[in-house]
């Protein structure tokens, strides 16, 4: 019966409006199939080992959820986006689709050509602003990485200011998102095959995105495309626009605008909420900020937790990749 009273206002609600567009029916067809259909169980496709980095940014979030999360800034290529008109850029009122198809194609437009060997490693060094929301105490990190291309070579890791060598992976261990190029080069550049290839893997050609059910947006498909922009901080080409444009695709993901980041830019960020958790409580994947009039990326901002009761504090990070290059040795500068 709810179902139908549902309908109904649906009904109501598009008399006299323009007819949707056949994206955002897509969706709405997507949405009421999971209403319609038991969840069904998520296949994960098979996975090949993959290095464990984790920078910054909601970092015990990400190990409970079995996500390894890492923060990094874009590149980007691509069309360039029309934006509405307004008095304040950082406030315009605009979709997250929008948002995230601007980010698209502002990397398709700037992306970088990046053909690594697999001998090689890839460096990245990243600037994390961290705030105790108490106290407003703030701290500032550089942390810098060098990742085995292929995941061969042991690689140099940091989290707020530590380093560490960190080992392969065993041959029977599998983390996603991957980070060896061979891996990074199979995946999907056209977003709505990438959806898919999250949900079913290898048998996602029988398959459709009408299948897929509100458990299986939130698990596997935000948290896997959240986790692959997050940690892998250089991909091939074409990858990061099409995450960036299945991310506009997951229902719930949503724009904030007014947003900081870590050099004091104000844009608009995107997050998620996630259906399956109770009201207030927090989601995976912090806030992705993007530049207001471009689209460009600007940096993350997410929430850390450390302590127990009353010595449990919290903060507020606002992070972004200052550069990245390819180099010959763990530890060198480029």
């Amino acid at each position: 019966m709810r179902d139908i009273d549902e309908l109904r206002e649906l009904r109501d609600f598009t008399a006299g409006t323009p007819p949707l567009d056949d994206e955002t029916r897509r969706r709405a067809r997507a949405r009421l199939f999971a209403a319609m259909a038991e969840p069904a169980p998520v296949v994960r496709p098979r996975r090949r080992p993959v290095l464990r980095i984790a920078l910054t940014g909601a970092v015990a979030a990400s190990v409970a959820a079995g996500v390894l999360v890492a923060v990094r800034d874009d590149g980007g290529t691509g069309r360039t986006a029309t934006l509405p008109a307004t008095s304040s850029p950082a406030l315009r009122n605009v979709s997250a689709q929008t948002v995230l198809n601007g980010a698209a194609a502002y990397e398709r437009k700037h992306e970088q050509t990046v053909s690594p060997q697999d001998d090689q490693f890839i460096y990245t060094r990243e600037i994390i602003k961290e705030t105790d929301q108490k106290t407003g105490a703030t701290k500032s990190y550089v942390d810098e990485n060098w990742r085995s291309v292929d995941d061969s070579q042991s690689s140099w890791v940091m989290e707020l200011g530590k380093g560490w060598w960190s080992p392969p992976l065993e041959e029977d261990q599998h983390l996603w998102p991957p980070q060896d190029w061979d891996t990074l080069e199979k995946l999907p550049t056209d977003p709505e095959k990438l959806i898919l290839r999250l949900v079913y893997g290898p048998d996602d050609k029988n398959h459709s995105l009408d299948e897929i059910t509100e458990t299986q947006w939130a698990g596997d498909i935000h948290r896997s495309l959240t986790a692959l922009l997050k940690l892998v901080p250089v991909m091939p080409e074409g990858l990061r626009p099409a995450a960036y444009e299945a991310l506009g695709m997951v229902p719930g993901v949503k724009v904030v605008p007014n947003q900081k980041d870590a050099k004091g830019r104000t844009g608009v960020a995107i997050t998620y909420n996630d259906p399956r958790l109770p009201e207030g409580a927090k989601g995976f994947g912090g806030r992705f900020i993007f530049a207001p009039d471009t689209y460009r990326f600007l940096g993350f901002r997410d929430e850390r937790d450390s302590g127990d009761g009353k010595n449990r504090k919290t903060y507020t990070q606002l992070s972004y990749l200052d550069t990245w290059a390819i180099v010959d040795k763990a530890r060198q500068r480029p």
